[in-house]
């Protein structure tokens, strides 16, 4: 079984990384982009007895810093 996680920066840290891409995307020529947050997708091949309590735990003990950054978790 697979399993998506999708971790994203709180509303309100800044983002380096998007700034850099958004700067980037201007420089190139494309307009209308109004601001860019950075994130990280991690894909999990689990065994079919994995529940869903445990993922969330890998995510608030290693996956994701739940100081400055959400999750959301996807089974495929």
């Amino acid at each position: 079984m697979k399993a998506r996680v999708y971790v994203t920066l709180k509303n309100g840290v800044l983002d380096p990384q998007g700034k850099a891409i958004h700067h980037a995307l201007e420089g190139l020529g494309f307009n209308g982009v109004r601001d860019v947050r950075a994130g990280k997708l991690i894909e999990l091949d689990l065994d079919e007895g994995v529940a869903d309590g445990d993922i969330e735990a890998m995510c608030r003990r290693l996956l994701a810093n739940m100081v400055i950054e959400n999750f959301r978790i996807e089974r495929a």
